[in-house]
């Protein structure tokens, strides 16, 4: 099936982004179900990744407003083209092994909810009504997160080593977050979104804290991987979207 065009004006793009980080960080933490390490994390993996899937609908579906054509959010979320997706780099990277599953988790759900608090004062009512949602959902992913990440760093030789590989691993991924782009500055300035920047204090203050706790560091290298907000993805994406889509471009025009 061929894929749709979208009319990217600055707020459907910021709106996919945010829908697509959801719904790639929700699919990947699926992957987990019938695997975690026991059956309380695997139900509270698969809780989280409910709830990103449920905010990846209402953006999709707000983007789709915004653009005001035929599309939808099935369309959106499984007739794009892997270039067409905007989500962070971070996010789809593979779960690896437990530590950096939590690890990515970790500095997501860090960012979001702060992210999601802020945006509760956006001048658009849908997204301020969507973050207020959505920042009761982050704020008990990253207690889960966190919590994990103590747990790891925390434990045994092993499990410490593991959580630190992670933390080396992803960090890199992690400067995306705080990137914007002219159309993203201009929803800024007219008070529609955050500017991300402001938020990166308080976020290293929380991994600080928290990492710090677990008696694990964070690196001092500052170079980071971008691309992800613009469609220049990893091969992970790729074979993520495979699987995502295959079943709506197998049997198109179906419905639940």
């Amino acid at each position: 099936m061929a894929n749709i065009e979208v009319s990217e004006t600055p707020l459907v793009l910021y709106a996919l982004r945010r829908a697509d980080d959801a719904l790639i960080l929700g699919h990947r933490l699926s992957e987990w179900c019938g695997h975690a390490p026991m059956m309380e994390e695997d139900m509270a993996l698969s809780n989280i990744a409910l709830d990103l899937i449920g905010q990846a609908r209402e953006l999709y579906t707000y983007a789709a407003k915004a653009e005001g054509k035929d599309n939808d959010e099935d369309k959106l979320a499984y007739l794009r083209d892997v270039r067409q997706y905007r989500n962070l780099l971070l996010l789809e990277q593979p779960n690896g092994d437990f530590a950096q599953t939590m690890v990515r988790q970790f500095f997501y759900s860090a960012f979001a909810d702060l992210y999601w608090r802020a945006m509760m004062t956006s001048r658009d009512t849908t997204l301020a009504a969507i973050a207020a949602k959505s920042e009761k959902e982050s704020a008990y992913h990253l207690r889960h997160s966190s919590e994990w990440m103590i747990r790891l760093g925390d434990g045994t030789d092993e499990s410490h080593a593991r959580a630190q590989a992670a933390i080396d691993h992803l960090w890199a991924f992690t400067g995306e977050m705080f990137a914007v782009d002219d159309g993203e500055r201009a929803l800024i300035h007219a008070g529609i979104a955050v500017d991300p920047g402001t938020l990166r204090g308080r976020w290293l203050t929380t991994l600080s804290d928290v990492i710090g706790e677990a008696t694990l560091k964070l690196p001092q290298n500052d170079w980071m991987q971008q691309g992800g907000r613009v469609g220049r993805h990893s091969e992970h994406l790729g074979h993520l979207l495979s699987e995502l889509q295959s079943i709506q471009r197998t049997f198109p025009g179906q419905t639940w």
